[in-house]
């Protein structure tokens, strides 16, 4: 991936589920993406906004997102991503850089006024700090997306869970971390009856990941 417009996402240019650009598109303020916008009650601050960048090229980008994987029916999306572990420091960081920003609504996957083509508030809606609406870390990273994440009492670097933000020159910790979980998945399954079929499907990304 090129230089600035797509940076934030580089760490995943080795094994990527996204393409230049999808990475490009989603550092917009407006993306053609998803016709999402930040600034929806004035300007975010900056560093918020790179964490909001960083969620995106997580979802967009991981191929280690593979466990928390479920099938929705829903118009616009088959699957989603369902209490994904995410590192208590990630969480943190991502809520300190946001408190003071500007935001009308505790749910971002619903009820927004899309008339015009891309989301505003709701008439209703008044426009407040994100530290109105999320009063702590976990509201911000669980409530924001319908639980995609789920705040982990892990720490960044424990294997036990997901990092948003890595050195790739290290390594991509989230490979350790989504073999672990698949591993975990599995064996539930197998206390159940359920073995071979979901032993395939929870390894299958990790097999690909590895070949």
């Amino acid at each position: 991936l090129p230089a600035a417009k797509e940076a934030q996402c580089s760490p995943w240019k080795k094994n990527a589920c996204c393409s230049v650009n999808t990475s490009r598109e989603l550092h917009k303020d407006t993306s053609l993406l998803y016709n999402f916008n930040w600034d929806h009650c004035g300007k975010m601050e900056p560093a918020c906004k790179r964490h909001f960048i960083q969620d995106t090229c997580l979802y967009e980008c991981s191929p280690n997102l593979g466990p928390w994987i479920q099938q929705v029916d829903q118009s616009w999306r088959k699957e989603r991503f369902l209490d994904v572990p995410l590192c208590k420091e990630d969480c943190e960081s991502w809520w300190e850089a946001c408190r003071t920003s500007y935001t009308c609504k505790s749910n971002w996957h619903k009820g927004w006024d899309w008339t015009s083509g891309s989301n505003k508030c709701p008439a209703e809606a008044t426009c407040r700090t994100f530290e109105s609406y999320f009063p702590t870390p976990a509201a911000l990273c669980e409530e924001l997306w319908s639980h995609s994440y789920k705040v982990s009492n892990y720490s960044r670097g424990s294997g036990r869970c997901i990092q948003m933000w890595f050195n790739p020159a290290q390594g991509n910790p989230n490979e350790e971390v989504a073999r672990f979980y698949a591993l975990a998945v599995t064996a539930g399954a197998m206390s159940h009856g359920m073995g071979p079929l979901l032993l395939s499907l929870a390894l299958m990304p990790q097999l690909w990941l590895l070949g």
